[in-house]
């Protein structure tokens, strides 16, 4: 069985698309996945199946959710390796005295389309905001913040043309943590 981690993209935000992690977690036992953990109320879902196709995995954790919740929500499925792949391969940890608080990450459906790279760099010219992109995935470094960045994932979306999410470094930690305590 692979496990994977369900990324869902705007619950719980701003009293927007609530849904109870109890419920969530309930949705994920009635699709036939084991092992279910959810973490925090944003949408973080570590779960166990035999199912190896993550697009068709999304598809039917994003149908289950109209049909419970009546919400249209973006969901991201990632295997535990490709998490661990992600988090040993920040760019910005290699600088030694970064303050982890300040890291973020984006995860992309898809290889992005990166003719408009010029132009979210520009944007952020003249902050500290740095990014990084690696295949599907932004690599964020917001010494002031994630609430003042303009690196947000609307601007992502819209600029390279896919879907995106982000977690802060503490989240994504703790989502490697608990997806290596599964039972392989």
């Amino acid at each position: 069985m692979t496990i994977y981690i369900a990324l869902l993209r705007g619950i719980n935000v701003a009293g927007h698309h609530k849904i109870k992690m109890a419920e969530l977690k309930q949705l994920f036992v009635d699709l036939s996945y084991t092992n279910v953990i959810t973490y925090i109320q944003s949408g973080n879902v570590i779960f166990q199946t035999k199912k190896l196709n993550s697009s068709k995995i999304e598809n039917d954790i994003i149908k289950a959710i109209k049909a419970k919740f009546g919400y249209d929500l973006k969901v991201l499925v990632i295997t535990k390796k490709e998490l661990k792949t992600t988090f040993v391969s920040n760019p910005f940890l290699k600088k030694g005295t970064i303050d982890s608080t300040k890291l973020g990450i984006t995860f992309l459906r898809n290889t992005p389309t990166l003719e408009n790279i010029p132009q979210i760099s520009a944007l952020v010219s003249n902050s500290e905001d740095e990014f990084k992109i690696i295949e599907k995935t932004i690599y964020l470094h917001l010494p002031t913040g994630s609430a003042k960045t303009k690196l947000t994932n609307n601007l992502f979306e819209r600029k390279l043309k896919t879907d995106a999410t982000t977690r802060n470094w503490k989240t994504i930690t703790k989502l490697v943590e608990l997806s290596s305590q599964k039972i392989e």
